[in-house]
């Protein structure tokens, strides 16, 4: 009956580990978007920032296009690129701190992905086939 409660175990810590692979997955997507998004408003910021404030500009808002001057449209992008910043850094801490639950977890109970696995295998071949002389 152990034999099965090890199985079940093994299954258990190979999920944990799968899910917070794919946890820290999703982390690294989320903050790829939301760096490009950054990325755009700070290349509109710096595209509105010289002009006249009383400029004809637009901004798409929920789908729609609305028109606006330069000087309503830049403090709203400003403030939104400074949230999209701080999301990021919230973001970054927490992809951090996952990467290292896995890493111990990863450590804890000594898994091996496939990759680690061969170079071990073939690491032992070459030892194995280097004559002692």
């Amino acid at each position: 009956m152990t034999a099965s409660n090890d199985n079940i175990d093994e299954n258990t810590i190979v999920a944990k580990y799968k899910e917070l692979q794919n946890e820290c997955a999703n982390l690294v997507t989320k903050i790829s978007e939301l760096e490009m998004d950054r990325n755009e408003h700070q290349l509109v910021e710096e595209t509105l920032t010289p002009l006249d404030p009383k400029r004809r500009a637009f901004r798409l808002v929920g789908g729609v296009l609305v028109e606006r001057t330069v000087g309503e449209v830049l403090p709203s992008v400003s403030s939104n690129r400074v949230n999209l910043e701080n999301v990021l850094k919230t973001l970054q801490c927490r992809l951090d701190s996952k990467q290292k639950e896995t890493a111990e977890w990863k450590a804890k109970y000594n898994i091996k992905t496939a990759e680690e696995a061969e170079a071990i295998r073939k690491q032992q071949m070459q030892s194995q086939m280097v004559p002692t002389s």
